[in-house]
């Protein structure tokens, strides 16, 4: 595409716009704020753009006054807009039903500045025994979510190296925790495959499953760049045009390794 035509296109279509989902605890907010390179919490705006809550009104959704056509928006990165799609995950028939319509509205809407771009969907592997519930089978059986991909984010995959410590320690009880830890390296990544793996085979049998999977780590952690890097060439690769790619790898003009790696593919 031409670079006047794809300068055309972002005016159209304005900041890049994403709708998270995930149960309580998966990380949501962290890979947000990594993504944004911040720590603070976001401005909440409602759907005609007022500012609607303080930050520290970030968690009202705990207290049942989530709204899911609310807009976060990080002061240090102002080109993204992130949706949350907090209450669903509990089984609310109200809840996903709203979250449907949201997503047919949004990934459909003429009005380009209001349309959702990608959806992030978080299941955290500190969940390994039972990561996919009811809830992800009736979003990937229920939620058509048109031309806008899915990404399945596998979060908090650090916690599994206590799981392949105690696995280490359990098959060896002379083993001591400098050994068991040298040793669970390999195991948990086995445990990682195998969780993948998983979520793949249960989620591939649904009527609309996600467009890709990607693992993520030390989200939590300041030298997480690599992981931010790997989540936001994921989600470009998962998009279908090019003004749309364009567009998120502008949001990581800090972000050297990402303009590269982009330019490199093209």
């Amino acid at each position: 595409m031409e670079p006047d035509r794809v300068r055309k296109q972002f005016e159209r279509i304005g900041r890049f716009r994403i709708l998270v989902i995930g149960r309580a605890n998966a990380g949501k907010t962290t890979i947000l704020q990594r993504v944004c390179n911040t720590t603070e919490l976001p401005e909440i705006f409602d759907g005609m753009g007022n500012r609607s809550w303080t930050l520290s009104a970030h968690y009202c959704c705990q207290r049942g006054c989530h709204n899911i056509r609310n807009e976060f928006v990080f002061r240090s990165n102002k080109a993204f807009i992130f949706h949350d799609s907090c209450g669903f995950e509990t089984g609310s028939e109200d809840e996903l039903n709203k979250m449907k319509e949201f997503v047919v509205e949004c990934s459909s809407t003429p009005m380009l500045h209001k349309r959702i771009h990608a959806i992030w969907y978080c299941i955290p592997a500190s969940e390994y025994e039972r990561p996919v519930t009811a809830a992800e089978e009736r979003f990937f059986n229920e939620c058509d979510t048109g031309s806008v991909p899915v990404i399945v984010l596998l979060t908090k995959t650090d916690c599994l190296n206590l799981l392949a410590i105690q696995e280490v320690r359990d098959k060896d009880e002379e083993c001591d925790m400098i050994e068991a830890k040298s040793r669970a390296v390999d195991v948990e990544k086995k445990l990682l495959i195998d969780m993948q793996e998983a979520v793949v085979e249960q989620l591939h049998e649904c009527k609309f499953p996600p467009k890709s999977y990607l693992p993520l780590a030390r989200m939590n952690k300041p030298e997480c760049s690599d992981q931010c890097t790997k989540l936001i060439m994921c989600t470009t690769d998962a998009l279908d045009t090019i003004a749309l790619q364009k567009l998120l790898i502008s949001t990581q003009q800090t972000n050297l390794s990402i303009s590269i790696q982009y330019a490199l593919k093209q």
